[in-house]
């Protein structure tokens, strides 16, 4: 699967998020100054092109939706983070982000529990 570009994810999240939609509705769900129309059309192509998005005909326009799931997209993106950062160590990811970002111990042990039920459905 290809890595999306920061303009590409913004706009998939939203696709994401709305399911279906045409170009002015992307643009209404974002923040001002808002971008050009040709812009964000641009990027929609752009994501066609890649696989990640399909259009269907409604009036004189389209509506386009996701076709990769944000779950897919968010997995593969997490296994690049891991391989290209922390050597393929999920070990090591997790951590980095207690010794930077102050994981409690709450939180640990919600992962924790998170990773036995996991395991007790396997």
């Amino acid at each position: 699967m290809k890595q999306l570009t920061k303009a590409e994810e913004e706009v998939m999240q939203l696709l994401w998020k709305l399911e279906k939609a045409n170009v002015a509705a992307l643009i209404n769900e974002l923040p001002e100054p808002k971008p050009a129309y040709n812009t964000i059309s641009t990027i929609v192509r752009i994501l066609e092109s890649k696989g990640f998005v399909g259009h269907e005909k409604e009036g004189k326009g389209y509506l386009y939706f996701p076709l990769v799931k944000k779950a897919e997209y968010s997995n593969q993106s997490i296994n690049k983070l891991i391989d290209g950062y922390f050597q393929g160590s999920f070990k090591s990811m997790v951590s980095f982000f207690m010794k930077k970002n102050d994981l409690s111990i709450s939180e640990l042990q919600d992962i924790l529990k998170d990773i036995n039920d996991k395991e007790n459905k396997a």
